[in-house]
């Protein structure tokens, strides 16, 4: 399998007002093989959702690309002019499933006015009838219902509506589908149900691969090929599905894996592990580890200079103490 998208020292801030710059991403590396399903995951505010737009080419105001690039199937997504990228790229070589996808369609419009509105606009000499047939024939495939497409959105759940999203989202064959928290919201059979949906389109080959971002990290056990945890704009580990959960290295990794409540016996008569403080202020040059004010392993060094990101044992991890296999204690406040 070849490396569909390859990502080199991305950043990218927001401009503030006063001139000042919040560096939400900030030095991010990835790859991306064909087939492949990376799960990116952190907590809210990590720069997940700005990370995802920058790899679909869409820096929108206040948000601005510094430097860094980022290569989809060998093209160049930083230096492609707008209207190449959106007639072709967005969509076709690359889909992009924001947050609260639900609420993006149009309540005005019935969803194959809606269809007929997006495909059109990728396709031009495409016929409104044919769109709404290749429409219906997706989710036929799918083994979703025709009739959606004669509904309001208002007239379809949470559920319904999401499913919905992630098959219009794929009409085009996208060789890469970015999905930022496409579970969110919804309630624990819906969110099986769209997670199912997800496999499907790989399965079938409608798109190739896929990034599926989410701060529910019991999701990517069942999704995620490889798994990277980001904290504070950029990764601090990066792994296969087996490492990252079951034996994570990186303290801000072990920690998080550990805050996961499972439904196990005696699990109330123990605390979950929380860590104190709060991420850095991003607006402001950060000085050595991001993790270090809120890690009980730091030391002198770590709050000095900035780990670079190193490979061992088959994962990349940004730290210069390493677990190794420690294990943080389920009352242990960090």
């Amino acid at each position: 399998m070849g490396k569909l998208l390859t990502v080199k020292a991305l950043k990218a801030y927001y401009k503030l007002r006063l001139g000042e710059k919040l560096r939400a991403v900030d030095g991010v590396s990835l790859t991306l093989q064909e087939g492949e399903v990376l799960g990116i995951a952190g907590e809210s505010g990590c720069g997940k959702s700005t990370l995802a737009s920058c790899l679909s080419g869409l820096f929108f105001p206040p948000l601005k690309y510094q430097k860094g690039n980022i290569t989809l199937d060998g093209i160049d997504i930083i230096r492609t002019d707008k209207q190449t990228l959106r007639k072709s790229i967005l969509g076709k070589k690359i889909s992009f499933i924001p947050q609260s996808a639900m609420n993006a369609l149009n309540p005005t419009l019935k969803i194959e006015d809606f269809v007929a509105d997006v495909m059109q606009e990728h396709e031009p000499d495409l016929s409104r009838e044919e769109a709404i047939k290749r429409a219906e024939e997706r989710l036929e495939v799918l083994s979703l219902p025709k009739d959606v497409l004669k509904a309001y959105p208002f007239e379809l759940s949470g559920g319904m509506k999401q499913r919905t999203i992630v098959v219009l989202s794929t009409l085009m064959n996208p060789e890469i589908v970015i999905a930022d928290e496409p579970t969110s919201a919804l309630d624990v059979s819906s969110q099986r149900q769209v997670i199912e949906l997800m496999k499907r389109l790989l399965q079938m080959k409608i798109t190739k691969s896929m990034i599926f971002i989410t701060h529910e990290l019991p999701i990517l056990r069942h999704v995620a090929d490889r798994i990277a945890i980001m904290y504070a704009g950029v990764f601090l580990e990066v792994g296969t599905m087996p490492q990252i959960i079951f034996d994570p290295r990186h303290p801000y990794t072990k920690v998080l894996m550990s805050s996961i409540i499972v439904p196990e016996k005696g699990m109330r008569e123990r605390k979950l592990p929380l860590i104190t403080g709060r991420p850095p202020d991003l607006r402001k040059r950060i000085k050595g580890c991001r993790f270090a004010k809120r890690c009980p392993y730091a030391t002198d060094e770590c709050r000095m200079r900035e780990p670079d990101m190193e490979e061992t044992d088959g994962r990349k991890i940004k730290c210069f103490h390493p677990l190794k296999g420690k294990e943080i204690k389920q009352n242990e406040v960090i």
